[in-house]
């Protein structure tokens, strides 16, 4: 089969809009599953009564369910049962925070747990006071452990984006299924959705590489 490259060029604007929704998505999903995922983290790590088995209880429910189910929930199940109207790009941003949240709240616990202690006796001994041991001293080390985990995390994150067509979403993937059936050419529509998710993906691997190397640096 020939491949037509005026299919591609022609469909280019649509691809470009479903890769806008997608990037805006993944970063909603990320930015508030990073800040979900470092609160649930560190009541893991230091072990807050009560408060420990609810961020337990909600890391459990959402690693051990599929996403697909999970946006089917928020969309479909939640809004019924909260009398509430949630769109398609409301659901899958929540979706993807609490999604990614729950495997952040994994990495960031692992990741001071994995801080040795005598870092913080060394900082008490300096005249530090126990929270300015944690944000001068453990967070830093932390954080530093973190970034190639979280940045699997985030590229994760952004392929799962995709799978949020089954809600409606008009991001790339559901961009790709539509342009397929109006055209007829797969070849040419799924390859270039492919490429579209490869310049994303490789772009948020090196933006977490700099970061990386920066915090290598410091």
């Amino acid at each position: 089969m020939e491949f037509r490259w005026d299919v591609v060029i022609d469909a280019m604007p649509q691809m470009l809009a479903g890769a806008q929704l997608t990037a805006y998505i993944t970063l909603l999903g990320i930015g508030g599953g990073l800040l979900l995922g470092t609160l649930c983290g560190l009541i893991l790590a230091f072990r807050i009564p009560v408060i420990n088995w609810i961020v337990f209880a909600y890391v459990s429910v959402i690693r051990g369910t599929p996403i697909v189910v999970q946006a089917m929930f928020i969309y479909f199940a939640l809004p019924m049962a909260l009398d509430i109207v949630l769109t398609g790009f409301a659901a899958a941003s929540i979706c993807l925070a609490m999604n990614a949240g729950a495997y952040i709240t994994e990495i960031v616990c692992g990741a001071v747990l994995s801080i040795d202690k005598g870092q913080t006796d060394a900082g008490l001994a300096l005249g530090l006071s126990y929270p300015q041991v944690m944000l001068h001293i453990v967070g830093p080390l932390a954080f530093r452990r973190s970034i190639p985990p979280l940045g699997n995390q985030f590229i994760i994150s952004l392929k799962d984006s995709a799978l949020f067509l089954v809600i409606g979403v008009a991001e790339l993937a559901q961009r790709g299924e539509q342009l397929t059936a109006q055209t007829g050419r797969a070849l040419e529509i799924w390859t270039a959705v492919a490429v579209f998710y490869l310049i994303m993906t490789f772009t948020l691997a090196m933006i977490m590489r700099a970061i990386e190397q920066r915090m290598r640096i410091l």
